[in-house]
C-alpha cells in the first residue's frame, strides 16, 4: 500500500506543473485578448479632455449666437447634436473585401469603430436583397464629434483639388447639413498606397438649430467654408 501511495504522490506532483503551465497560458491569452480589444477602434480621448472647437463654442461662439440671433434663452442657442459619417459599398454584394476595407477606413477617419449597414428593401435592378450588407457608418457624439469636425474643416477639406467651398444650399429644412465627399484620401489618416479603391463618403451634421438660416450661421462660426 505504501508503494502505491508513493506512486500516486509522484503522479500528482508530475501533473501539477502542467496544470500551472496551462493556467499561465490562459492568463497570457486573456491578457492578449484584452490588449487587442483596448488597441482596437474606440474613443481614445483622455478623461477631462476638452476638444478645441468645443472650448471655442463655449467661450465665444455661444455668446455670439445668442446676441446675433436675438434669442431669449440660452437653451435656444444652436448646438451640435451628432455627426453621421457613412459610406455606401454596393459592390460588396460580389466582393466582401470592399466592405471590410470601408469599415476599416471609416474607423481610421473617425477614430470610432464603424458598423455595417443593411439594405432596407430589395431592389431587383441592382440585385440587392433586403437585409444584405451594403455599407458602413459611424455616429459621432460628444468629444469625438468635435474632433472630427475640426479635422474635416481644417485638415481634410483644404486638401480637395480645386476646392472652392462647400454647397451653401445642402440643408434639409430642419437645420441639418449634408456634405458629400468624393474621395476618402483627403483625410490624412488614409494611406493612398494601402486602400482598395477610391471611394466617396457622406457626412451629415445634425444640429439643434430651428431653421436652415440659423444652422448656416452656426456652422460658419466653426469655420465651415461655404461657397460664396
Amino acid at each position: 500500500m505504501s508503494e502505491e501511495n508513493a506512486k500516486s504522490g509522484e503522479t500528482r506532483k508530475s501533473r501539477s506543473p502542467k496544470t500551472g503551465e496551462k493556467a499561465t497560458g490562459l492568463k497570457k491569452t486573456a491578457s492578449k485578448d484584452v490588449a487587442t480589444k483596448e488597441s482596437g477602434y474606440k474613443n481614445t480621448l483622455e478623461k477631462g479632455y476638452v476638444p478645441r472647437l468645443k472650448k471655442i463654442y463655449k467661450e465665444k461662439i455661444a455668446l455670439e449666437l445668442f446676441k446675433e440671433l436675438g434669442l431669449k434663452s440660452v437653451m435656444q442657442i444652436p448646438r451640435l447634436e451628432k455627426i453621421i459619417v457613412s459610406m455606401g459599398v454596393g459592390e460588396a454584394i460580389s466582393n466582401k473585401k470592399l466592405l471590410d476595407a470601408a469599415i476599416e477606413e471609416l474607423s481610421l477617419i473617425t477614430g470610432q469603430k464603424a458598423v455595417k449597414t443593411k439594405a432596407k428593401k430589395s431592389i431587383a435592378n441592382f440585385k440587392i436583397r433586403e437585409g444584405q450588407e451594403i455599407g458602413a457608418k459611424v455616429t459621432l457624439r460628444g468629444a469625438m464629434m468635435y474632433e472630427f469636425l475640426d479635422r474635416l474643416v481644417n485638415a481634410a477639406l483644404p486638401r480637395v483639388k480645386d476646392f472652392r467651398g462647400i454647397n451653401r444650399n445642402a440643408f434639409d429644412g430642419h437645420g441639418n447639413y449634408a456634405l458629400g465627399i468624393t474621395e476618402q484620401i483627403i483625410f490624412p489618416e488614409i494611406d493612398f498606397d494601402k486602400i482598395e479603391r477610391i471611394a466617396g463618403l457622406n457626412v451629415v451634421i445634425v444640429t439643434t438649430a430651428q431653421t436652415d438660416a440659423e444652422a448656416k450661421i452656426f456652422l460658419s462660426k466653426f469655420g465651415m467654408p461655404f461657397r460664396k
